[in-house]
């Protein structure tokens, strides 16, 4: 009596939710694991970066070389302010307009490959540089440099994304931001004294051949991601959107165009500075020799490293340091260079110069800000298109500063001048608050629009 409705049960009642409850369960698990997967930072973590930060170490080396070079190449190639502007404007329009194509690369094809690459265009540019006679060789060879640098931050964005849990990654960034520091460190100490011992050739070779020992490390040694998360790679390419349609997505959300401006409006004053304009600058407008300049643009370096890793602690705490952190760096950027230029005579004492090198060390960490907005509001697969996008802004800004100061300096000075006066400089530089005005403009309208 009891042993028939049992049998009878199953024929009947047990099938149709078998038909029902199998089906959803067997996707579950391959769409849940990838998703739930938690970078799992530790040594390995810190390993993997440190491989890819030698490569953006490597890159910052080779775009601020020009910055200590700015007068011998005046020299060597026979050309003004204008020219000599054009090396670094090129380098820093080729950077830009890399940026989306080079997200998009990182995206769908690994930071691991796009750093390879990276390398070999920066010691190729870099190689040709040191062997140009010419003004024509020698742009086109910035430029190829250019392409190569390119390739480097947004890389190791993506891996320390891939590596370390997302509350990390503030701090992560800093701090890559802060490793850069060390390339352009060696590009003001050691540089700049191999320049003028050992020569134009051999110095800028020597940094080239430096690329194969960096290309060997990456290329045996670093990891797009964990071991874990290595299965999801595949299924996570055959989901991926068009190329248009994904620049588009990353547009649309407001952080990403927050970011953007802030990157703009935070990084350019003391890019424009360090890049070129700052040795200049401190030798023919203030007087100062070739050490004592090169010694205040070291500070410049030393404060942009203590500024990344004070912004990063803060940042790591707490979202809400985003937005006061910008418009600070910004507010002091702007009223440092409005004493400096207002000061009689153009000349203003070495304590203000100091003053306002250490505020524009906090440039470079502060455009940093808006990456994290930008990694905030993107998910993961988005990452490298969005970093790209946002990275377009400081060099964009760069861009147009160093072009309107280079203008300026020639149409202030008398046709054919080997210098340029205190006063040319006075008044090239008040161009950088043009940039600086349309940045802040644009941050104050779109921060309504993005929580913290």
């Amino acid at each position: 009596m009891t042993v028939e409705p049992a049998r009878s049960a199953p024929s009947l009642s047990v099938p149709a939710p078998r038909s029902t409850a199998e089906p959803p369960a067997a996707p579950v698990p391959s769409v849940s694991a990838p998703s739930a997967f938690v970078p799992p930072g530790g040594r390995a973590a810190w390993l993997a970066w440190s491989i890819g930060v030698s490569v953006y170490i490597l890159a910052v080396i080779h775009r601020t070389s020009l910055g200590v070079a700015g007068l011998d190449a005046a020299e060597r190639f026979g050309i003004g302010a204008s020219a000599l502007s054009t090396f670094s404007i090129l380098q820093v329009l080729v950077y830009a307009a890399m940026q989306v194509p080079v997200g998009l690369l990182v995206d769908r094809f690994g930071p691991r490959r796009v750093l390879l690459l990276g390398v070999l265009l920066l010691s190729t540019g870099q190689l040709a540089f040191a062997f140009s006679s010419s003004f024509g060789p020698a742009l086109a060879s910035r430029a190829v440099l250019g392409c190569g640098d390119a390739m480097t931050f947004i890389s190791v964005l993506r891996i320390a994304a891939r590596w370390f849990p997302a509350a990390r990654n503030p701090f992560v960034a800093q701090l890559t931001g802060l490793a850069g520091m060390g390339g352009n460190l060696v590009t003001t100490v050691v540089l700049a004294q191999a320049l003028h011992s050992e020569g134009w050739t051999p110095t800028f070779a020597a940094i080239a051949l430096l690329g194969v020992a960096v290309f060997a490390l990456v290329a045996l040694f670093l990891r797009d991601a964990p071991p874990q998360e290595a299965a999801a790679g595949p299924g996570e390419l055959r989901q991926r959107p068009g190329v248009g349609r994904q620049v588009l997505a990353c547009w649309r959300e407001p952080g990403t165009r927050l970011g953007l401006w802030i990157h703009f409006t935070t990084q350019f004053p003391g890019n424009a500075f360090g890049l070129l304009w700052g040795l200049p600058y401190l030798v023919e407008a203030q007087g100062m020799s070739r050490a004592g300049a090169g010694g205040l643009l070291t500070l410049l370096v030393l404060s942009n490293m203590t500024c990344g890793f004070v912004f990063g602690r803060l940042l790591s705490a707490s979202a809400r340091a985003r937005m006061p952190i910008v418009l600070t760096v910004v507010a002091a950027t702007a009223l440092g260079w409005a004493l400096v230029l207002a000061w009689p005579g153009g000349h203003p004492p070495t304590w203000l110069l100091v003053g306002v090198i250490l505020v524009m060390g906090s440039n470079g960490p502060a455009s940093l800000v808006g990456l994290d907005y930008a990694r905030a509001g993107n998910p993961v697969e988005r990452l490298g298109t969005a970093s790209g996008i946002v990275n377009m802004g400081g060099f964009i800004g760069t861009m147009i500063a160093l072009l309107g100061i280079g203008v300026l300096l020639d149409a202030l000075s008398p046709a054919g001048a080997g210098t340029y006066s205190a006063t040319a400089f006075r008044w090239a530089f008040c161009w950088l608050y043009v940039p600086l005005a349309v940045g802040t403009v644009m941050v104050l309208r779109l921060r309504r629009k993005v929580a913290a």
